[in-house]
């Protein structure tokens, strides 16, 4: 399998990660609840006799696997290899949902069929591109099958890579199941979406992830996380960790993307892209597959988190149940390579979003080999306001500043690899030697830089001042910290030298620490 460990592995949203999680072929297994989803699309221009209620024509029907058949309908598409655990009945909603997940190339070894099931479906009536309502069927199990279920637990773990629980509150899992996973949890990355995480404790999660409604069902059973959910969820993340029995977790916010914690207070946030279609079912089945094969690579977390948000963004795009493969995702990332902004364009978008009152922030570098300690302080400097501008040096200018041989990325690539974290909203790319140009024009309300000097010592500090911005300093993002990346690159090194760890890769004794991208309690 690749080894995403070793430094000179790509690290970053590139083109061709995608394909290399892929080429890994891990093998992940699912269980959990599992559903028959079917969407039911025709047109309505009449209301019936005997209620005010819309009369559909049903035009077309199509059905796809929901819940853990969603996950792992996702991470197959994704490359891994997927063994499923569920409960189906002998029903036609069975059949179907078993022929589709098949087909696929989903192992259904862990799948039990029970006569006295009724397979769970969902079925949406769909008109005129709205959802009209929902009709949930099923679910339904005798005591027995939580047995059988249970007894395929050893198989359906043996030799996996990572393991998903996919609790939707039916009580299968609850039980039998819930024990033989607690007793076989072994070393392998443990992921739980579940409604109610704190009933998932004693399986001692890497991982958990709750949307904004259940973290705030596991604070103590509150409806709803607030105004701003994010910063909500930062605050509690110590109470919400330990209700969950977990060491990290991702909050999923939907319109706001998600929310990354870990033990010790680490933090890191994802931005959703807006999403134009009103149809899309699924999207955190995504998330959360995407999420578990980037981690179960050894991706950072962080890293992870960001490809997963790319994942689920492709999908919101979608009308009914959908799935993200490797090649969406490949053709996603591959698609920023292109969007570096010329300054006339960026002017007439930022005047755009000014206008509708959003505050813009510019930040400015090489960002030559994107490592962790850039992508911490980018996402530092989207919350100080609502649109981050990135702007790039360009390679002439990149080599000015840090001598020859650099950049090892040309800036196309560069800006590529910008644009694709969510936290970016527009990349652009400068040529002098300092962006006081660009501010000039840009007119930025926040000019952000991360470094060991104050903004006193900054060139472009009374230049921000006089267009009426701030100069703020976010945390030190060490250069050495990618010249050190660049010289274990080109010397094959594997970055494991005394003292190595995850934030400082090269056992240099800090200074790669201190630029870590995750922060404490993010696990690496």
């Amino acid at each position: 399998m690749t080894d995403f460990r070793n430094p000179g592995e790509v690290r970053s949203l590139a083109p061709g990660l995608p394909d290399r999680l892929a080429a890994a072929s891990l093998c992940i297994a699912v269980i959990g609840d599992v559903m028959l989803d079917g969407w039911w699309s025709g047109v309505t221009e009449r209301f019936c006799r005997e209620a005010p209620a819309p009369v559909v024509d049903v035009q077309r029907k199509n059905y796809a696997p929901g819940g853990a058949g969603n996950t792992a309908m996702n991470l197959q598409a994704l490359g891994a290899r997927v063994r499923l655990g569920g409960l189906t009945g002998t029903d036609a909603a069975g059949d179907r949902l078993r022929g589709i997940l098949a087909e696929a190339g989903v192992d259904l070894r862990g799948m039990v069929r029970h006569p006295d099931a009724q397979t769970a479906t969902k079925d949406r009536i769909v008109a005129a591109e709205q959802v009209l309502f929902r009709l949930d069927d099923g679910g339904r199990f005798p005591p027995e099958a939580e047995e059988l279920l249970a007894a395929s637990v050893p198989a359906l773990l043996e030799g996996a890579d990572a393991l998903v629980v996919c609790d939707y509150g039916t009580g299968l899992l609850h039980g039998a199941v819930r024990d033989a996973l607690v007793a076989l949890r072994g070393g392998r990355l443990t992921v739980v979406d579940a409604h109610d995480a704190a009933g998932w404790a004693h399986l001692s999660p890497d991982l958990v992830t709750p949307n904004a409604a259940e973290a705030a069902q596991l604070l103590g059973g509150s409806k709803s996380l607030g105004h701003d959910r994010a910063a909500a969820v930062r605050t509690a993340a110590p109470a919400l960790l330990a209700a969950a029995g977990a060491a990290a977790a991702a909050v999923t916010l939907d319109r706001d993307g998600a929310a990354v914690i870990g033990a010790d207070g680490g933090f890191h946030r994802t931005w959703a892209r807006p999403a134009a279609e009103k149809q899309a079912s699924g999207a955190g089945d995504t998330f959360v597959a995407c999420l578990t094969l980037a981690r179960a690579a050894g991706l950072p977390l962080s890293t992870a988190a960001d490809l997963a948000q790319n994942a689920a963004d492709i999908v919101v795009q979608r009308p009914g149940t959908s799935v993200c493969s490797t090649a969406d995702l490949e053709k996603h990332l591959d698609s920023f390579a292109d969007t570096a902004l010329s300054q006339a364009d960026l002017l007439a978008r930022t005047a755009v979003e000014r206008a509708a009152g959003r505050r813009i922030v510019l930040t400015n570098g090489c960002f030559d080999v994107l490592h962790r300690g850039h992508t911490r302080y980018l996402n530092q400097a989207k919350q100080l306001g609502d649109i981050l501008v990135v702007a790039l040096n360009s390679d002439a200018s990149a080599r000015r500043l840090k001598g020859p041989g650099r950049p090892i990325n040309p800036v196309h690539d560069r800006a590529g690899i910008i644009a694709a974290l969510s936290c970016v909203d527009y990349v652009t790319v400068f040529d002098t030697d300092t962006p006081i140009p660009l501010i000039r024009e840009l007119r930025p309300d926040i000019y952000a830089k991360g470094g060991d000097y104050s903004a006193q010592m900054l060139a472009e500090t009374p230049v921000v001042e006089e267009c009426g911005g701030r100069v703020l300093i976010l945390d030190y993002v060490s250069d050495h910290s990618t010249t050190a990346l660049v010289s274990r690159i080109r010397s094959g090194g594997t970055g494991n030298g005394p003292g190595a760890t995850e934030g400082n890769p090269a056992g240099n004794g800090g200074s790669e620490a201190t630029a870590g991208g995750n922060g404490p309690g993010i696990p690496p």
